[in-house]
């Protein structure tokens, strides 16, 4: 495989996001006009971290040679990490999720894409399952009777909403119970990768790990010092995503003093997913040690 990013060298000023979506998992871009808003608005260098996608490495790579945009390879991976201190989210009923940004991993096959296609795989079969659950509880779909094929065609992350928003097409969950509390009920769940076996995996494929995104809330496990600390006796971690817009300034400020304490490698990204919400602009210098190992 080609890489678009061989030879590539970086000012310390260079424009960078490493941490995007597309139409491979749950984002509006498509590659291509990722790529395109990429290049109009030079971007030095990118990352495509579709999640659970370590499929499309050689496919992306291609484009981005054709497009003249180096891409980082990369991919964020859903896991959970099974430990007393990640909690439970209560009122969504799921276990809190910790999302794994995996960066310079060989192509497969290796490691890391068999457990992201053993993911899409349970993913599915979960949706098939709280289809035909819904339907015995009495909810049924006669304007779509394809409903289930167009379910199970959308990337991994989108079928859980999916569900709710069919229900709310039909008239359901309008009111109370809610239409995510109703796919709930029947057994609806995000499929999730045990942390510790991604990792590992990850390495094995030749990339570091980062947690994306560690002081994020809704549903995420939300990082501080002394979690940071259990994880990393427990395991490998490689580093952190310290810059994006998901954390406050205090928290950029604790994660960046952390990973410099610890000498963890640091991403910068937007996790940008649409338009309306661009790529950002990060300084390559913040991510300096990230891209000179990988």
């Amino acid at each position: 495989m080609n890489l678009s990013t061989t030879g590539l060298n970086l000012a310390p000023d260079a424009a960078i996001d490493l941490h995007l979506h597309t139409t491979y998992s749950d984002g509006a871009w498509t590659p291509g006009q990722l790529l395109d808003y990429l290049a109009r608005e030079q971007f030095a260098l990118a990352a495509i971290t579709d999640h659970d996608r370590a499929d499309t490495v050689t496919e992306l790579q291609q484009l981005a040679l054709d497009k003249h945009q180096p891409v980082l390879v990369a991919v964020e991976m859903t896991t959970l990490w099974n430990d007393e201190m990640s909690g439970k989210d209560e009122m969504s009923g799921q276990d809190n999720m910790t999302d794994l940004l995996c960066f310079g991993f060989d192509p497969p096959p290796n490691p890391s894409n068999d457990l992201a296609r053993d993911l899409l795989l349970r993913q599915r079969e979960n949706t098939r399952e709280v289809y035909e659950n819904l339907q015995q509880k009495g909810y049924t779909f006669p304007q779509e009777p394809d409903a289930l094929a167009a379910l199970l065609e959308q990337p991994s992350p989108q079928q859980p909403h999916a569900l709710a928003a069919l229900l709310i097409r039909h008239g359901y969950g309008t009111g109370q119970p809610s239409a995510g509390r109703i796919v709930l009920e029947a057994g609806c769940a995000f499929a999730l990768n045990d942390l510790a076996a991604v990792v590992e995996a990850a390495h094995h494929s030749g990339a570091v790990c980062l947690i994306a995104h560690p002081g994020h809330k809704d549903g995420f496990v939300t990082y501080d010092v002394q979690m940071l600390d259990k994880l990393r006796r427990d395991i490998p971690i490689d580093g952190l995503e310290v810059h994006t817009p998901k954390h406050t300034p205090d928290q950029t400020a604790m994660y960046l003093e952390y990973a410099r304490q610890h000498h963890l490698l640091m991403s910068s990204g937007s996790d940008s997913h649409r338009p309306e919400k661009p790529p950002v602009k990060y300084r390559a210098e913040l991510s300096r040690a990230l891209l000179e190992r990988v």
